[in-house]
């Protein structure tokens, strides 16, 4: 007989990837999750704030030439009720990123939870102070790029309209009013490694399509 917990398994196991899980201690709430084919030297889970922690919002592996952090932002909130939560997890975060970039580069990566210039959202206008397109929010993203770190997709693709999420409601994928919130950001040292940034809008399965990069190390 082939339990529950067997099948579950099975159906979320990759052949030939080491798989790092890291979930909130809330069920169901928020948690990371990396696939790699290459062994890193070391992986660390958060950053060593508890109510951040508990979130499972940060994982950070360590390679050779760089150190990887996969991220999960959290979201402000209709009401913004989360809004200072998510100003404090900005601040901390960025510490936290600048601090790993003394010792190699970063390459960062995730749901950042915001549309950081008009370009990125396909209503500005009407969203202006929502969750997500908030002035806080937006200068935090403005922050972070000004402190030395490369927004990639921007980088190679400086006037092009493309979006990484889309609401459930009122058909936004089919008319593509959507938002670019996923990114990969990297130390500026890494700028001439960067060969590609991508979003694959053509791939469906949830509110938000893959992003990626592809560095020449």
């Amino acid at each position: 007989k082939i339990t529950h917990e067997a099948r579950t398994k099975e159906a979320f196991d990759w052949p030939g990837y080491q798989e790092y899980w890291y979930p909130a201690k809330r069920a169901g709430y928020s948690g990371t999750a990396i696939l790699t084919k290459k062994e890193p030297i070391s992986y660390k889970e958060g950053i060593g704030i508890e109510k951040f922690d508990e979130e499972g919002r940060v994982q950070t592996m360590e390679f050779e030439q760089f150190y990887f952090v996969n991220v999960y932002f959290p979201n402000a909130n209709h009401e913004l009720s989360r809004l200072k939560y998510k100003l404090e997890f900005n601040q901390s975060l960025l510490k936290y990123i600048k601090k790993l970039e003394k010792i190699k580069p970063v390459v960062w990566g995730g749901d950042f939870n915001v549309a950081h210039q008009e370009i990125d959202i396909a209503r500005p206008k009407e969203n202006e102070g929502n969750a997500g397109f908030t002035k806080q929010e937006r200068a935090d993203m403005t922050k972070f790029l000004g402190s030395g770190l490369i927004d990639t997709y921007r980088l190679l693709n400086k006037n092009k309209v493309q979006y990484s999420w889309w609401s459930y409601r009122f058909y936004a994928r089919d008319r593509n009013i959507g938002w670019r919130i996923d990114y990969f950001l990297t130390s500026e040292g890494l700028t001439k490694n960067i060969k590609q940034a991508f979003i694959r809008d053509d791939i469906f399965g949830s509110d938000h399509c893959p992003v990626g990069i592809v560095l020449k190390i």
